[in-house]
């Protein structure tokens, strides 16, 4: 089984463009699992709420395991194909994906 990377230091090329300092009144609470390039698995913790944030590499596979619904969209800034995946719901692996927003 693979072993998940957990914490903010790993963010593994997604970019905000949001300050990071969020509380949990802000925060999707729980986490937010990908693969990236060479299927390696990344997460962020308790991702913010409603901000866009932008992937700087490939990124596939969503998992949702926060507390609230996300929307993955296809293209940079939560533009073109939007899928939304509600708490503990799982992408396809053949899902891609350019940017994420928590809790629209």
């Amino acid at each position: 089984m693979r072993l998940f990377r957990i914490g903010v230091t790993t963010f593994g090329g997604l970019v905000l463009s949001v300050s990071l300092a969020t509380t949990s009144a802000v925060a999707a609470g729980g986490h937010f699992i990908w693969e990236g390039p060479k299927g390696k698995i990344y997460s962020v913790q308790n991702p913010p709420d409603r901000k866009c944030l932008d992937m700087g590499q490939e990124a596939r596979a969503p998992h949702n395991e926060t507390k609230k619904p996300l929307v993955v969209y296809s293209g940079k800034k939560c533009k073109g194909a939007a899928t939304r995946l509600g708490p503990g719901q799982h992408g396809a692996r053949g899902l891609t994906f350019s940017s994420v927003v928590f809790n629209p």
